[in-house]
């Protein structure tokens, strides 16, 4: 190809705005095409499992790209509309209309899909799920004061959605497969404090125990469990995790690694073709080039503008410090880095009930810090001890531990 003048996003969501947008940032003056099999523009799904479900007002999708930006940017958006075939060697993808449309670089955001679940007794489209803007909305209107609702999976959506619930006044059970909340990302010290905040507000919560089978009379639903306890439910959401959208990518022959597989710039093993969020695995110039999948919204928005940068030719490495956050009630959880890198945990108390752990390599590097309390109480440390783990510092233990001491100054150290 003499020039690339016309580049696609496969993907409507946070990555494949923001990498839109990112390209017009970087001074991209040709094509800029984005394409999303929902009706919505891009769209924030933070709110999916929060505001949307308590505000008084009929919720509005939070739209990211307004038609005045798109405008402003020079983005063509294409909603309604699935990509159904790459031809790698052509540069051309087919559209569901049947139309075919030429790439020069493509880029591949396509998400990830709720995980269903199969239980015996249980029809799929008996529950629901809750990833998209009108789910969320059907989910809004079933929503009501004395509902019994049962949630499968105790990770930060079916924990977010338990709290919202517990505000529209419903009766909610979390039931957990694993031992304890928030078992993928979250250390256990901490879960135990989100889990006794929903026990205090009232949610049901079990754990270490699946689903046997679920038994439907003109009453409702029975679900019973593997440990034989009988619970009656109205409704039944499943949040037990993700799967990536990577069919389009196994079809064009692209290499897969739970996820689009993509190296240190984001690229599949299509140099024309780059991924980014919730569909792709990346290796970590942080942690040693340990090969990871996150499902986050700051992830989103950090890949897309790097994979904008990737696809006009930079080279540096995506280093950006995994983080993640929670809002339950009128508490947050905070995490950045990544926990599970840590051989030691130092803990910082700092008052109002917040707590701030900071979790060690062997070698004392600091690798992830991870906090639970009022926002105001911890966003700021959580985002210093972020910092350090960008330097990748080696702070002096006894001054993580003191409240006293300024995180900030450590960070000039």
């Amino acid at each position: 190809m003499a020039t690339r003048d016309s580049f696609i996003v496969i993907g409507a969501g946070e990555a494949g705005a923001r990498a839109a947008t990112a390209l017009r940032e970087e001074g991209f003056t040709g094509a800029v095409t984005i394409i999303g099999d929902e009706p919505h523009a891009p769209y924030e799904r933070p709110p999916l499992s929060k505001t949307a479900l308590t505000d008084d007002a009929e919720p509005q999708a939070a739209t990211i790209l307004s038609p005045e930006r798109r405008a402003e940017h020079g983005i063509t958006l294409r909603t309604d509309t699935r990509v159904l075939s790459i031809d790698r060697g052509a540069h051309r993808i087919a559209l569901s209309g049947g139309e075919e449309l030429a790439y020069d670089r493509l880029l591949l955001a396509t998400g990830a899909r709720a995980r269903q679940v199969s239980v015996d007794g249980l029809a799929r489209d008996a529950v629901l799920t809750l990833r998209t803007f009108d789910e969320a909305r059907a989910l809004r209107s079933r929503l009501r004061p004395g509902l019994r609702l049962a949630i499968l999976g105790g990770g930060f959506i079916g924990l977010e959605l338990a709290a919202a619930a517990r505000a529209r006044g419903a009766e909610v059970t979390v039931i957990e497969l694993a031992p304890r909340l928030l078992a993928r990302a979250v250390p256990a010290d901490l879960a135990a404090i989100v889990a006794a905040r929903h026990a205090a507000e009232g949610v049901t919560l079990r754990t270490g125990t699946g689903i046997d089978r679920i038994e439907t009379a003109e009453g409702g639903r029975t679900l019973v469990l593997s440990n034989g306890e009988r619970i009656a439910c109205d409704a039944i959401v499943a949040g037990i995790g993700a799967l990536p959208e990577t069919d389009l990518a196994a079809r064009a022959g692209l290499a897969l690694d739970n996820g689009v597989a993509v190296d240190a710039h984001l690229a599949t093993t299509d140099p024309d073709i780059f991924a980014a969020g919730d569909c792709c695995s990346f290796p970590h110039a942080l942690y040693d080039g340990r090969r990871l999948r996150l499902e986050a919204w700051r992830n989103a928005q950090d890949q897309g503008s790097a994979a904008a940068r990737g696809m006009l030719g930079a080279r540096e490495p995506y280093a950006a410090v995994p983080w993640f956050w929670s809002d339950q009630y009128d508490i947050t959880l905070q995490i950045a880095g990544l926990p599970d890198e840590g051989a030691e945990t130092i803990t910082r108390d700092l008052g109002d009930g917040a707590r701030l752990d900071f979790h060690l390599a062997e070698d004392g590097r600091l690798v992830a810090a991870s906090a639970v309390g009022p926002n105001g109480r911890i966003a700021r440390d959580v985002r210093l001890g972020e910092m350090l783990i960008a330097k990748r510092a080696h702070p002096d233990r006894a001054a993580l531990a003191d409240p006293a001491v300024k995180l900030k100054g450590l960070l000039a150290g």
